[in-house]
């Protein structure tokens, strides 16, 4: 087994979910991160703690929602069994990215509707969602598998705790802050962020991570933005998304790729009309967009906006957390575009105002 395997699962076990005796592990994976599992099982093995895996993969999802013509309801047994995890650890190692794109987003956001419970419960434990490298992934990240496992274990087997150090000077000034104002190619765009929870993410909900996130209080987002990088959804690439809001939610939209599925998003519930999420991105050991958005929302020189759910974690006393059945990141290029703080500049053409 490759030693950076080994790694990996040390990470996740001793820092990004602090499994301890006793604690009950759910893993979700597909066959192609079984070295992974494998290694996973030892390390939570030697924490006496009891892990239970899970197989998951686009294809089993698409068998059943093609075939599935009932109506939708969110399954006891798998609630359940997350009521009763401590621990839930996610890896991405799908052989097929592109498996749902036949499957309708009406379908799909049906799907997640139901099954909302199911999430709400998974993100109030200790949770983590990592990368294992796959030969679909280096296809979509266009580079050979030996390349892409550089690339992955690179971003992963690093100092956390250091960089938990560095990001705490930015999570300090989005915390003090009340008013962002985002300026660009095709964006011009404010929110207020006063009375949010800044969070520095270091690893414990993803793995790789290097980023700050806040929340914008709920109906302040207005003005425009284009976020210039395409993302994956439901097994199709969206590109060139444009939103306009007013008085927090969308109220205009395009794009320049499958505009039915961006469509289909906004549309999933009330609360995917609205801004959950404003983060930003650290992390320039990652130097390559790879169309994954564990990776790309990371990069450095990059903000990234999620339409949708809100995490708990970034709200703050006496403000209201949005809700929604989705929570899916789109990413902007700040390498020609400038972000302020209460109208200081925080970020101008990529750099942060302590490096200009």
């Amino acid at each position: 087994m490759d030693s950076r395997i080994i790694e990996h699962a040390k990470i996740l076990v001793n820092w990004s979910t602090e499994i301890k005796e006793k604690d009950n592990v759910v893993i979700s994976a597909s066959e192609e991160s079984k070295d992974l599992v494998i290694a996973l099982n030892r390390e939570i093995a030697k924490k006496g703690a009891n892990p239970i895996t899970l197989f998951s993969s686009n294809e089993t999802r698409r068998a059943y929602l093609k075939n599935f013509e009932y109506e939708f309801e969110c399954p006891d047994h798998t609630l359940s069994l997350m009521k009763e995890s401590d621990v839930v650890i996610g890896i991405n190692s799908d052989p097929n990215l592109m498996a749902m794109h036949d499957v309708s987003s009406e379908k799909l956001n049906n799907y997640s509707k139901a099954r909302k419970p199911i999430q709400e419960e998974q993100l109030s434990k200790r949770w983590c969602i990592t990368q294992h490298p796959t030969d679909s992934q280096a296809q979509m990240a266009e580079m050979s598998l030996e390349e892409y496992k550089d690339f992955v274990y690179d971003a992963i087997l690093v100092d956390w705790e250091e960089i938990h150090d560095k990001q705490e000077r930015l999570k300090d000034k989005l915390d003090e802050a009340v008013e962002v104002e985002i300026d660009g190619s095709g964006t011009d765009i404010s929110m207020s962020i006063d009375g949010m929870v800044a969070v520095n993410s270091d690893g414990d909900h993803n793995m790789p991570s290097g980023e700050v996130f806040t929340a914008p209080v709920i109906d302040s987002v207005e003005g425009s933005i284009l976020f210039d990088k395409p993302l994956i959804y439901q097994g199709n690439e969206i590109e060139g998304v444009k939103l306009k809001f007013v008085d927090g939610e969308v109220v205009d939209f395009s794009s320049d790729r499958n505009g039915n599925v961006l469509e289909n998003l906004i549309n999933t519930d009330e609360g995917s009309r609205r801004i959950g999420e404003l983060g930003i991105g650290t992390n320039r050991g990652i130097k390559r967009f790879t169309k994954n958005m564990l990776f790309d929302e990371k990069m450095g020189d990059t903000i990234h906006m999620a339409l949708g759910r809100a995490y708990e974690e970034n709200i703050g006393e006496s403000r209201e957390q949005n809700q929604s059945a989705v929570h899916v990141d789109m990413i902007k290029d700040m390498s020609e575009s400038e972000l302020r703080l209460d109208g200081e500049v925080l970020i101008s053409n990529g750099k942060f105002s302590w490096e200009l």
